[in-house]
């Protein structure tokens, strides 16, 4: 599970690095973070999260702060977590995950995308008998013992560990994300990254040009900026 989800991330971060959209994305969850559960990382824990990813990615410290400083302005607006589904050419199951102040834009965006690649837009919860949602935290793996570490986190919800090019990636079902960022955070263990992730239960083969069609279409969803990730089934 590890290395197919690292090569995933490597795959978007070199996409999103190239137009700065990783910082506007975690801009946006910032916003919504502080909206929710207020200002202060020490009793907000989502607010928290977001932190770590930011300064694993490299955002300035002056514009996570600037984040914060914005989301705290009543004026500010607000944006909504909404999730599209659909299918692909070739039969491959594809959910989008948005954050938009706007949701009649988005969704016709997102519709586009799919209906210009000859695919389709489905209906919300179509496709979650197709995707397992599991919580994955990644940190350096300098200084850690695999098996020790495995062993203390079992009991909070440890389903996989992994280690892979110097970082270890950790993964607990969706419901177990608050128990299991608790429990590192009392080990003294800095997360660079923790987010929940979407793994296809089964994937679906496709020839290399039909691999290459359906990349572009999941290339053009995550450049437009309500885009936060996009998910499929394809092998």
């Amino acid at each position: 599970m590890g290395r197919a989800f690292e090569f995933r991330k490597e795959r978007k971060f070199k996409r999103w690095s190239k137009m700065s959209k990783i910082f506007t994305r975690l801009g946006k969850e910032i916003v919504m973070a502080v909206k929710a559960g207020g200002p202060d990382p020490a009793t907000n824990a989502k607010l928290r999260t977001v932190m770590q990813n930011a300064k694993g990615a490299s955002m300035p410290k002056d514009r996570i702060e600037a984040a914060i400083k914005r989301a705290s302005n009543k004026e500010e607006k607000d944006y909504e977590e909404v999730v599209y589904e659909g299918y692909a050419p070739h039969g491959i199951a594809v959910v989008v995950e948005t954050s938009t102040d706007n949701t009649t834009r988005t969704v016709a965006n997102i519709r586009h995308y799919f209906s210009k690649a000859g695919g389709s837009l489905g209906t919300s919860g179509s496709l979650n008998f197709l995707f397992e949602r599991k919580a994955v935290f990644r940190f350096p793996a300098e200084g850690q013992d695999m098996e020790e570490l495995e062993l203390e986190l079992i009991d909070y919800g440890l389903v996989d560990i992994d280690e892979n090019e110097g970082e270890i990636f950790v993964y607990t079902e969706f419901e177990d994300f608050g128990n299991m960022q608790k429990a590192l955070e009392e080990k003294g263990i800095e997360v660079t990254n923790a987010e929940l992730q979407r793994f296809p239960v089964s994937t679906v083969e496709v020839t290399e040009e039909q691999e290459e069609e359906i990349n572009k279409m999941i290339e053009r969803m995550e450049e437009d900026d309500d885009v936060n990730q996009v998910f499929h089934n394809m092998a």
